[in-house]
């Protein structure tokens, strides 16, 4: 009988977003990092999820969820109206101009872990207050692979709490004007080996349309985007990609102790790992919000994932 994957426990948002883009509109759709990255892994592992959301937040979209088997018995339903983010992009679709946030109830957010999130296997600290991504390290127990998210807010306003986060993960993905803002650097590279020095040993600079770079050790991957004939809404492309990396890593049941025992399929591991993340993200900007995701099936995951390997490889691949 073939192995499970490892379960993947998420903190995070769970949201409305409002989005305006070159291509059109959509008010108040479901989004949310917690939300991305949930959908994006269920594809792969068993999720948990732990959030907040008001009274206004759809119970049927929490139905879904469960459907999907991503488990919700961690996201609480309080009093209140949920986080509401609004933003907008040009032509440049990499980088997204924020017209104005909401918290809400996730200004009191304060993650409590049941005990079986505790357990969780593989962690993905998705882009909240370091303050309570360091709560969340305090309660879970002895993960395989910690991985952590943050951005531009947290670097300048908290970042004393951001590096006490990196040394205590395993993986850090952010984007590449955080990289950049974490570091001083202006180069990738020099960036993520700057990072590196600060804890995480494997260190995702996603670069939008562009793709994504991966530092493992001293080991270098460049992956490219997959191309799409035309970009609707990147919104939750990068919590995608992070769904897809991880989930990947669970089913196969990677764990960091790896890459000191066989460095190898360690570094091969991330490698593939990275390039379904950039499959996902293909999918999603495909429509507003995650509703591409809702349609996708596996045999559509399968046939691009297969795609992507062979505009990658100077001979066919075969898979």
């Amino acid at each position: 009988m073939a192995q499970q994957p490892y379960s993947i426990l998420t903190v995070g948002s769970l949201a409305f977003d409002s989005v305006q883009t070159p291509t059109g509109k959509a008010d108040r759709i479901l989004g949310g990092a917690a939300n991305h990255f949930s959908v994006a892994a269920s594809f792969y592992a068993p999720v948990s999820v732990v959030g907040i959301v008001g009274q206004d937040f759809p119970e049927a979209h929490l139905e879904w969820l469960a459907a999907r088997k991503v488990d919700v018995s961690g996201v609480r339903i309080v009093p209140g109206k949920s986080f509401h983010w609004v933003g907008s992009y040009t032509y440049d679709l990499n980088e997204a101009t924020t017209l104005s946030t909401a918290l809400n109830v996730f200004e009191h957010f304060d993650p409590e872990l049941s005990e079986q999130h505790r357990g969780a296997q593989y962690v993905f600290l998705a882009n909240i207050d370091p303050v309570l991504q360091l709560s969340v390290l305090d309660q879970v127990r002895s993960p395989k692979l910690v991985a952590c998210d943050t951005m531009n807010f947290w670097i300048t306003g908290k970042p004393e709490e951001v590096r006490k986060i990196l040394k205590r993960i395993d993986i850090l993905s952010i984007n590449e004007g955080e990289a950049f803002l974490l570091t001083g650097e202006k180069n990738s590279l020099s960036a993520a080996e700057m990072i590196q020095k600060m804890g995480p040993s494997v260190v995702i600079i996603k670069r939008g349309e562009y793709g994504a770079m991966l530092l493992n050790g001293e080991n270098v991957f460049i992956a490219p985007s997959f191309p799409v004939r035309q970009v609707i809404d990147p919104t939750g492309a990068g919590d995608s990609f992070a769904g897809a990396f991880m989930g990947f890593l669970a089913e196969a049941r990677v764990d960091r102790d790896m890459a000191r025992t066989d460095p190898k399929a360690w570094d091969m591991l991330l490698r593939r790992a990275v390039l379904n993340g950039c499959v996902m993200a293909s999918f999603i900007v495909e429509d507003f919000g995650f509703h591409r995701l809702t349609r996708l099936n596996q045999h559509e995951l399968v046939a691009r994932q297969k795609s992507l390997l062979r505009m990658t490889s100077l001979e066919p691949v075969d898979l």
